[in-house]
């Protein structure tokens, strides 16, 4: 395998850990602020103090992190090849979610992560 491949796929992987990373931090601190207020002013602020708080912001600057590794990715990879590796961000949230937060994985949630693992595998051999 080539350093240029090798550095691609660390892209991904990287791609992927940051938006992890953003999502599971965000539903975070968006279970500690409790509910949003109803009346739109005060929801609006409600979400701007949100977005301003340390842990949200980091979130945010993973994603923005996690786009410019995509970037660098498909400089590395065409995109019909590196896009279904992104698809593993599905499976790490949902575990994370029930890891972190106990929420609840069901079977047919299950069924469809395996399916998107599945796919992932048969798109990479092509």
């Amino acid at each position: 395998m080539s350093l240029s491949a090798i550095s691609g796929y660390l892209y991904i992987a990287m791609t992927v850990l940051l938006t992890v990373y953003g999502q599971l931090v965000i539903k975070w601190q968006v279970d500690l602020a409790g509910a949003a207020p109803t009346a739109p002013v005060e929801k609006f602020l409600f979400l701007v103090r949100l977005m301003f708080t340390p842990w949200v912001f980091s979130g945010l600057a993973a994603a923005f992190l996690a786009s410019v590794f995509w970037l660098a990715t498909l400089t590395r990879f065409p995109l019909s090849y590196a896009y279904p590796f992104v698809a593993f961000t599905f499976v790490l949230v949902v575990g994370g979610g029930g890891l972190l937060f106990g929420e609840t994985i069901r079977l047919p949630t299950t069924i469809g992560l395996v399916l998107i693992v599945a796919g992932i595998t048969v798109a990479s051999q092509g």
